[in-house]
């Protein structure tokens, strides 16, 4: 697995990582209770602070994505379909914003917007 980060993104580094796993995770490219690297040696991998690992792998955690055993590691969590989901609404939610804030700001009104996702869909 690769984890590519960029300093001029406006993402924060701990977000990037954590969607690196979630594509990973999604994808199929890491199992179902596959290892993790640990926190540590994962930060000196990619010359990121511990602290920055520590909390994608907390945040992957909440959302259901991966589970620590203490004195262990981490490990992918079994799949469910329903969080993975949910993960790809929330990134369709994202865009959306931004199209109703474009539209907002042209006056292009909601009525042609929907218009143009049925006829998008379709294709």
């Amino acid at each position: 697995m690769y984890i590519i980060i960029s300093n001029n993104s406006k993402i924060p580094v701990y977000e990037q990582i954590k969607n690196s796993f979630i594509k990973s995770i999604i994808s199929g490219e890491l199992k179902d209770d596959e290892a993790l690297p640990s926190i540590r040696v994962l930060a000196k991998d990619i010359r990121i602070s511990i602290m920055t690992i520590k909390k994608a792998y907390d945040e992957l955690e909440r959302e259901g994505f991966i589970v620590t055993k203490p004195g262990i590691g981490s490990f992918v969590a079994p799949k469910n379909l329903e969080i993975i989901k949910e993960q790809k609404q929330r990134e369709i939610e994202k865009h959306l914003d931004t199209i109703i804030d474009i539209a907002k700001k042209y006056d292009i009104s909601k009525s042609s917007i929907i218009e143009l996702i049925d006829y998008m869909y379709k294709e």
